[in-house]
């Protein structure tokens, strides 16, 4: 079966939208990932393509010269008082760009606040024609499968989708039987990584491993195989941050190495399915 990958910003998080695409291109990636939506988190940079019509075209250009495609854009975050509005500029330079879906988390523990925004999100992005992807997170407000289960159904938006996250569905110690239950049409792209296997006691230490020190795909002690064999064929957006590894190779030699082994496990897992 043919796979297809993208590279996520968090891979290569200090890259601009052109150089990530460029990256993506060189590296023979099918897409990129972006985050167009500024978190303010200290040391990331502010691409946000809505302000700057020059890193636009110059993006633009990359993917006219390149084939790149875009998968997504991220983070809509919902938190204790956000405005949704504030993220449709990211929202129309996903459309500008030929993207299809927004990816979504939710940081608080406000069940009636969290799905009325969540709601809220997917109503917007309904109006330019994207999906938003639920992704849970295990230091975060919703952070097991059981969660983000509870909030499709719950707000039964047509355009929300489940993305999940191989590290997190092994730290939240997840069953993959659970995945086969769930709808199909909920699954439209998976964040693909590896990472030890013993799941860290200490949030700080998780926090640090899932942002710093994830390993290549085979790599570590996570059963990925098992995960994503419980879900829907769909491209995989690898979200792999190592920092030792990227100072290591660079950047663009980083990112053909998560590829490279990907693909390779990825093959050798549906040989032996």
């Amino acid at each position: 079966m043919p796979f297809r990958f993208s590279l996520a910003q968090l891979t290569v998080l200090k890259t601009s939208p052109a150089e990530i695409a460029r990256i993506a291109a060189n590296c023979g990636y099918d897409y990129v990932s972006m985050r167009q939506i500024y978190m303010g988190l200290p040391g990331e940079p502010d691409y946000d393509l809505s302000k700057n019509k020059q890193l636009m075209k110059e993006t633009k250009d990359v993917f006219a010269e390149t084939g790149i495609r875009l998968l997504d854009i991220e983070l809509a975050r919902v938190f204790d008082g956000m405005d949704v509005r504030k993220y449709e500029p990211a929202m129309a330079t996903a459309v500008e760009l030929g993207g299809k879906h927004v990816l979504s988390s939710i940081w608080t523990g406000q069940r009636d606040y969290y799905l009325d925004r969540f709601a809220e999100l997917c109503d917007l992005a309904k109006q330019y024609g994207l999906t938003v992807e639920l992704e849970y997170v295990p230091i975060a407000g919703v952070k097991t499968l059981a969660g983000a289960v509870d909030v499709l159904k719950t707000v039964k938006r047509p355009n929300a989708g489940l993305m999940v996250d191989v590290h997190h569905f092994q730290r939240a110690q997840d069953d993959p039987a659970e995945l086969r239950k769930l709808p199909k049409e909920w699954f439209r792209f998976a964040h693909l990584c590896d990472a030890p296997g013993p799941i860290p006691a200490d949030r700080d230490e998780m926090t640090r491993i899932l942002r710093e020190e994830r390993s290549y795909v085979g790599e570590g002690g996570i059963d990925v195989a098992g995960i994503l064999g419980a879900m829907p064929p769909m491209p995989y957006s690898i979200e792999l941050p190592n920092l030792k590894r990227v100072a290591e190779y660079g950047y663009e030699t980083h990112a053909r190495r998560c590829l490279e082994s990907a693909k390779k496990y990825c093959e050798s897992f549906v040989k032996t399915a």
